[in-house]
């Protein structure tokens, strides 16, 4: 459902923003990502060991990206990237569960610094949409078949870099970028105030990837 809403809202932003556009940008993209997940209670498996953390592997990755000026310097678009992952779980000791694909939407808003036609412009931008966990088949610790289902989840993206423009309508790109995905909240106590009484306060955990990445623009 997630990420429904967030290709509509994209789909939405790229087809209403052709009236003020000055030109299109198309972009493919490879990324080396670093992920982490969350932490939960010990689970304690006799003669294995206690876990109590499960998170995606650092690895490579990819993405396509679209961009429409609407302005000498404002961008706005939409990104999907990809990592082919592996869960682990972690604790006293880390164990492979199963593959994982991570896939990313987001819609975002750019700012390019510099002239329109200039041969470098270094970029900041910020979007809102979904990541979503592929479904893991992994074997357990007693030899028995298991699923995680796959989830989707809100999260948001900020990035920033440089893009590079030769002569031709081909240009180059390098930078990074910050992908936090809410997952869960957990019970962190209680919160008293005079007035309003007291009530369940929680930490928010958020399983992040942040990622260098490197790619080749078309513009038209």
């Amino acid at each position: 459902m997630m990420k429904r809403i967030v290709l509509v809202v994209a789909a939405a932003m790229l087809t209403a923003a052709p009236a003020f556009a000055q030109h299109a940008e198309v972009g493919v993209f490879g990324a080396w990502v670093f992920s982490d997940g969350v932490s939960g209670s010990t689970y304690v498996v006799p003669g294995i060991g206690a876990f109590d953390r499960i998170d995606p592997k650092d690895a490579f990755g990819w993405g396509l990206d679209v961009g429409v000026m609407v302005g000498p310097n404002a961008e706005v678009g939409f990104i999907y990237a990809n990592q082919p992952s592996t869960l682990q779980v972690s604790g006293t000791t880390t164990k492979d569960l199963g593959d994982m694909s991570i896939n990313t939407y987001h819609g975002y808003f750019a700012y390019n610094w510099g002239e329109a036609d200039a041969k470098v412009r270094p970029y900041f931008l910020g979007g809102f949409g979904a990541t979503s966990y592929g479904a893991v088949d992994f074997t357990r610790f007693n030899g028995s078949a298991g699923t995680i289902r796959g989830v989707s989840r809100f999260s948001s993206t900020w990035g920033a870099g440089v893009k590079f423009y030769g002569s031709s309508k081909v240009g180059g790109r390098a930078g990074m970028r910050f992908t936090p995905a809410y997952i869960k909240s957990d019970a962190e106590g209680y919160w008293c105030d005079p007035y309003w009484g007291c009530y369940l306060v929680g930490s928010a955990q958020y399983a992040n990837q942040f990622d260098f990445n490197f790619g080749v623009t078309f513009r038209f």
